[in-house]
């Protein structure tokens, strides 16, 4: 197996176990990710977005397949069902996931899904009526960056806490 290939294994199989710290020792530490509702993430932004749906996830699973990779690029596939926590409703979420790396760790990360699907599955009908709309998606990525800002914050308000106790 190529080390890559071996990068992106260790990378689900901690997303399966939901160890965001685990996931986020893959990245290098100018990671450049990107999906559909995280359009442009960079560095410590998308370690502690997989830190946040791995820290807040409810009925999470994940499958992963189809890994392939070189000293360049790699590809895997996976599968999350998770119940979506603003609204409750099941999603079943379809992803091919795209890889570049240097030293050793992944430097660029892109997550391609369908916005339109996800969107009907989190959002019930307002996602099937208007998921493929620009002011639907605008609205989940400004939710979303608003979510990771919040958790960001309270993971420095948690540790500083514990600082002060430990003095």
């Amino acid at each position: 197996m190529h080390p890559n290939e071996q990068l992106i294994e260790t990378f689900y199989s901690n997303f399966q176990k939901k160890n965001g710290k685990g996931m986020a020792e893959c990245y290098h530490r100018d990671i450049q990710f990107s999906d559909p509702v995280f359009p442009n993430l960079q560095g410590s932004n998308a370690m502690e977005m997989w830190n946040m749906l791995c820290t807040q996830a409810k009925g999470f699973e994940l499958k992963y397949s189809g890994i392939k990779a070189d000293d360049h690029e790699g590809i895997a596939y996976w599968e999350a069902k998770y119940d979506f926590s603003r609204t409750g409703r099941r999603v079943h979420n379809r992803v091919e996931a795209n890889f570049q790396f240097q030293e050793g760790k992944i430097i660029w990360h892109q997550d391609i899904f369908s916005f339109w699907k996800w969107s009907f599955m989190a959002l019930g009908i307002t996602g099937l009526i208007l998921g493929w709309t620009p002011i639907v998606r605008n609205k989940v990525q400004r939710q979303a960056s608003n979510n990771l800002e919040k958790f960001k914050n309270q993971q420095v308000t948690a540790k500083a806490n514990k600082n002060m106790h430990m003095d």
